[in-house]
């Protein structure tokens, strides 16, 4: 029983005794000893204190989540983001060791570090808010909880007594609309019937009868507990005087609690945040090795010594060198480290979103759109999902001409709208007299009614009756009448004019005893008939007669009992759910009853007299009704299959209605063996371990009936354990579990509780199963363009790595900085990146099997291609910067017009000696607007002069990768076959980026920041000669690829052929 915020040291003294006690397979005089309680009485005060002192309040556990700190530090528990938390901490102290030294680089300096830390706030905010809404789902658990409850205490009814102070023993009254405040045990009926909507813990689509009689068996499941209700549940038809058995957590909906929370508190990393974390690893390693070679080539620049007498001596170590050096490596990090991949996968999943809430997918949590693409297998609920969740008549049949001869209607509709479908084959406008006295008991005998709600139709009642009224409706009237009296657009106007040709005058309520429900009303004339509906076995074992077509009564003989009886079971074996009609015109001493007045009145008080009162019935046919299938399942169950998606359907319905559901959308064949295909969710739960996982593999779909929320938890854990991918979907309180632990949790928007919505991943705006199917493509399409873009910004950064390495390895002054590769890994590559999510999806998207879970990001051919266009880059960046200061002109562009001098290669790669050397003299030269001059220190030509060369090694950086991005377009396809008009935004992109480079070059002050000049036409056309291979090696990079798949496949073809 849940403590509430009672202490902790007091669970010693809890012996819930309550636990272990099977309320519902006892009589009630047992239920009473067991809890020393009297249904009159009630507890007595003192007792009621001692129980709340073992047993504590009545609600359920307040769970603890994470502080914030402890949320903000999770954050950080990331391969990728610890590298560039360790890359800030350094260049921030080797900033501030610059900064010592003032002047404008110890400024810029400042500009990389502070831009990670705030890179890394922002990453961390974002993180905490999504973390922080993760337990929502804990407190909408809560609002379903009763407030108050009318209890027995001390022989006193408290009419609105707190429900928390609930203890096992109290003696509850409910009526009608009552939320359920514990589970509970009925004593006794008030009223002649019970009936409890508990749809939202057992997922059953009616409201249920309830009675006080035990059942026989103790291990049975929630559906099967007649004699019980459960906190949470309502009260929709009578009232009842109940006795508490659980409370707090121990109630079903207490246990539901407890499911959720530990299914939060496993909730698994998506499968692209894994595959993102094992690529930080990879990369963690890499950068490690390449820092250590970087060092290990340069460590002569910064230590030296001499052998004396074969040992090494006289060590010398340069600080400012070893320092630089260090730089370097730092600039490695920031370099191998795509910074802006975090940015443009939460842009690429919001942009998603907006794709799948055009497709009725509402979108909660950003990573759910990656995982739905690689979906295996998708947990469907049936009730609402694969069927409408609204009652339907698909068949009636009628007495014939003779009392062995049938007539069967087949019914056309899904919904409760009357105009949706028409009865096939209907003597329109020319109804006989047994189709009219049809009609009329449906409309007459029926407490339900149908509104509209924008497009949606809504009923109030019970589903069965509002399926009925649909049937008056699309069965019309007698010929020769009109509704001139009703407004134009009256939803149930057929209805209308049958209430207005005979008005009720007594209702005979329902029971569980003898399955019916009956009405007498008094026609015009003046005349009285008792209208019975109800179970077709019932009804005639208490008809005598039968109504024949004409209108004509005969006795009801055994052949044609036998008649309806054979079409009763062919309807059944069908799943569906028949209702009998009859009627009766001689009423005794009920033939002229008129209100409460009447003699006749107190035999109506009595519900045990009803049986006697319906009885000598004419029987005038039969319905059958069903929750039909949604008319798009059909074709979405075959897409999944398609698309190597699995479907499996966990329902609470019972085994044959769902079979018979199942086989009608496809999940089954109908000529197929069931057996190890169907099973209900204990049957399921007693298999042993490898059993369950044999079953779970099988292929094709898979069927549980009568699930409770731990059947479907077992089922989805099992199935993530055998790395399936699982999406589930739910719309009941008891779906909340499996929903959290899921891979995708998918609620209801419409007929979704608040506890549901707040446990999934995802709202189906439209309820509808086919939703999902196009979600998954969706997604699918999000990922492959996820894919493009992580392929292009990671080329980009073997690129800057490359580049920077072969700086180190030829001992060249640094080409690139710190804030100079930040500047192109965050806001230059972002909106190509970006863009590349725009890409248009694949036309056999769902045609090919989902991709596992643990496939790779990037195969080794494709990482041996951007190698190869990684290490182009390096030599494009690195070699500009050596043309610059090597040569007066290049591929016939000159370059002498800002007057640089120029010095050979080796004085380049040994600038570092250059202050030894004799008669070293550097001429002026112009950048823009400024003028650089060394006759103060020559050397100084290899640091400040480098602003230009540096510029230009950045240019092509970002041309290259500009070019790049269109390699990106397609993994193998060339550039002919996708041209790069096919994703204009990519070319809105490019321009972008093109655009914010020239903001940095030209603009004075940004272009101090990142330490570069202007550049001028010429050295744009070297730029751009330089940058513009690159597509062109990848498509012949892409045409070998496209060769060997193309031969691979025909060797496969060939050997299939021997075979």
């Amino acid at each position: 029983m849940g403590k509430g915020g009672q202490d902790e040291g007091m669970k010693g003294e809890r012996e819930p005794s309550t636990t272990s006690f099977p309320a519902w397979a006892r009589t009630v005089e047992e239920c009473e000893a067991e809890f020393k309680v009297s249904a009159e009485y009630g507890l007595r005060s003192d007792e009621v204190l001692r129980l709340q002192g073992i047993y504590g309040l009545n609600e359920l556990e307040k769970h603890s989540g994470p502080s914030i700190w402890q949320l903000v530090l999770e954050q950080f528990n990331d391969t990728l983001v610890r590298i560039l938390l360790v890359a800030a901490v350094v260049s921030f102290v080797l900033a501030w060791y610059d900064g010592d030294e003032g002047g404008e680089m110890g400024i810029t300096a400042f500009v990389e570090p502070l831009v990670i830390f705030l890179i890394l706030i922002v990453n961390a905010i974002v993180g905490v808010w999504q973390e922080n809404n993760a337990e929502k789902a804990l407190e909408a658990l809560k609002e379903i909880q009763s407030e108050h409850a009318a209890v027995r205490r001390d022989g006193k009814l408290i009419p609105n007594m707190p429900a928390k102070e609930l203890v096992p023993g109290d003696i509850v009254e409910l009526k009608v609309g009552d939320k359920v405040p514990a589970d509970m045990r009925i004593l006794y009926l008030i009223s002649s019937t019970v009936r409890v909507e508990q749809a939202s813990l057992t997922g059953e689509n009616a409201a249920v009868n309830k009675t006080n009689h035990r059942v026989e068996s103790e291990d049975i499941d929630i559906q099967g507990k007649e004699c019980m209700v459960f906190a949470g549940t309502t009260l929709v038809n009578g009232s009842c005087v109940c006795l508490v058995t659980q409370t707090g957590m121990n109630t079903e909906i207490g246990k539901i609690h407890s499911q959720i929370h530990e299914a939060s508190q496993s909730e698994d990393d998506t499968p692209l945040k894994k595959k993102l974390n094992e690529f930080g690893e990879v990369l963690t390693a890499i950068i490690g090795v390449i820092c250590a070679v970087v060092w290990l080539i340069n460590v002569k620049y910064f230590l030296t010594w001499e052998f004396v007498d074969g040992w090494p001596r006289n060590f010398k170590f340069s600080f400012e060198k070893c320092t630089y050096y260090f730089e370097i490596a730092v600039a490695l990090a920031v370099a191998a480290i795509p910074e802006g991949l975090p940015a443009v996968i939460t842009t690429c999943l919001a942009l998603g979103t907006r794709k799948m809430a055009q497709k009725n997918a509402l979108v909660r949590k950003l990573p759910s759109v990656e995982t739905l693409g690689c979906t295996t297998v998708i947990c469907s609920d049936k009730t609402g999902t694969l069927t409408t969740n609204q009652m339907s008549a698909v068949r009636l049949v009628a007495i014939g001409r003779w009392t062995d001869t049938l007539r069967t209607f087949e019914v056309d509709g899904t919904t409760y709208n009357p105009g949706d479908g028409s009865i096939r084959d209907w003597p329109a406008n020319n109804m006989d007299a047994n189709l009219q006295m049809i009609a009329k008991i449906s409309a007459l005998c029926n407490d339900a009614s149908i509104s509209q709600s924008e497009h949606l139709f809504v009923t109030n009642g019970m589903p069965t009756e509002a399926a009925l009224k649909v049937l008056v409706e699309k069965m019309g009237l007698p010929r020769g009448y009109d509704t001139p009296s009703f407004k134009q657009g009256e939803i149930l106007r057929c209805c209308k004019w049958w209430n207005a040709m005979a008005q009720r005058v007594a209702t005979l309520e329902f029971d569980r005893s003898r399955k019916s429900m009956g009405v007498i009303v008094k026609s015009k004339s003046g005349s009285n008939s008792l209208l019975v509906k109800g179970a077709v076995e019932n009804l005639l074992e208490r008809s005598a007669y039968v109504q024949l077509h004409d209108g004509s009564v005969v006795l009801l003989d055994e052949k044609s009992r036998t008649c309806i009886l054979n079409a009763l079971r062919e309807m059944s074996s069908n799943a569906l759910r028949c209702l009998g009609f009859a009627y009766k015109d001689d009423l005794a001493e009920f033939a002229t009853y008129d209100g409460e007045n009447h003699p006749a009145h107190k035999l109506l008080l009595d519900p045990s007299n009803y049986s006697s009162i319906e009885t000598g019935l004419i029987f005038v046919g039969l319905v059958g009704l069903r929750d039909p299938p949604r008319k798009e399942v059909y074709k979405a169950i075959e897409d999944c299959r398609a698309a190597g998606i699995r479907v499996m359907v966990i329902t609470g319905d019972n085994k044959e209605t769902a079979e018979a559901i199942c086989r009608d959308i496809g999940v089954f064949k109908h000529d197929e063996d069931l057996l190890s295909k169907s099973l209900t969710g204990k049957d399921f739960m007693y298999m042993s371990s490898s059993d369950k996982k044999t079953l779970l593999r099988q292929d094709g779909g898979l069927l549980f009936s009568r699930a409770e929320p731990k059947h479907k938890q077992e089922i989805v854990r099992l199935l993530k354990e055998d790395g399936e991918v699982v999406a589930m979907t739910g719309d009941g309180v008891n779906d909340a579990p499996a929903l959290k632990m899921a891979d995708i949790g998918i609620a209801m928007g419409i007929a979704g509780t608040e506890v549901a919505k707040e446990a999934s991943d995802m709202v189906l705006a439209d309820d509808n199963f086919s939703s999902i199917v196009a979600a998954v493509g969706e997604g699918r399409s999000i990922y492959n363009n996820m894919k493009a873009f992580i392929r292009y910004m990671i080329s980009s950064n073997i690129g800057e790595v490359a580049s920077i390495f072969l700086t180190a390895a030829l001992g060249i002054p640094e080409g690139l900085i710190p804030v100079q590769l930040l500047w192109v890994n965050l806001v230059t590559d972002g909106p190509p990146a970006t863009a590349l999510g725009f890409n248009p999806p694949d036309k056999d998207i769902m045609k090919k099997p989902p991709r596992r879970s643990d496939d790779s990001l990037i195969t080794a051919w494709i990482l041996f291609r951007y190698m190869v266009i990684g290490l182009y880059v390096g030599i494009a960046t690195v070699g500009i910067f050596i043309i610059w200061y090597t040569h007066g002109s290049f591929m016939g562009i000159d370059l002498s017009g800002d007057g640089h001098s120029l010095v050979t290669y080796s004085q380049l790669s040994n600038w570092g000696e250059c202050s030894s050397w004799e008669g070293f003299k550097v001429a002026p030269f112009t950048a823009g607007a400024r003028n650089f001059s060394f006759d103060e220190n020559p050397c100084d030509y290899f640091q400040t002069g480098k602003v230009k060369a540096m510029t230009l090694s950045l240019s092509v950086l970002v041309a290259i990768e500009m070019f790049n991005s269109l390699n990106a377009l397609s993994e193998d396809g060339s550039l002919l076959s996708m041209p790069p008009w096919s994703n204009p935004w990519l070319l809105l992109a490019m321009s972008i980026s093109f655009g914010l480079h020239f903001l940095i070059l030209y603009v004075p002050f940004l272009a101090q920041v990142f330490g570069i000049v202007p550049l001028s036409f010429n050295e744009w056309l070297l730029v751009l000669a330089v940058a513009f291979p690159v597509i062109l090696i990848d498509e012949v990079l892409k045409f070998v690829g496209r060769c060997a798949c193309s031969s691979g496949t025909r060797r496969q073809l060939t050997k299939h052929k021997d075979e």
